[in-house]
């Protein structure tokens, strides 16, 4: 029976661990670039509905780094447990 590699065996721990982590980062980018450039040319402030995922409203800005955050954290963690799958077990992809 072969063993299963990290990566395989921390799926969802990956995808969840890294989304929070980096969705909790952006969210401070997002409310420091706020606070940095106020409401600039952003007629909708875009907080009800889809209108929080619009990049072009206010609150859709720092929504939009907040998933781009947690997207990079995820590659970033899953990029981190393959290469500690290669130390551990000698497992090449």
């Amino acid at each position: 029976m072969q063993k299963k590699s990290i990566l395989a065996s921390t799926y969802w721990m990956v995808i969840v661990a890294g989304f929070v982590t980096g969705m909790g980062n952006g969210s401070v980018f997002g409310a420091a670039l706020m606070c940095w450039m106020g409401r600039g040319n952003m007629q909708d402030w875009g907080g009800v509905g889809s209108g929080s995922y619009i990049p072009t409203t206010f609150n859709g800005l720092m929504t939009f780094w907040m998933l781009l955050f947690g997207l990079a954290f995820t590659l970033m963690l899953a990029l981190a447990m393959q290469r500690h799958d290669i130390v551990e077990n000698g497992h090449r992809y």
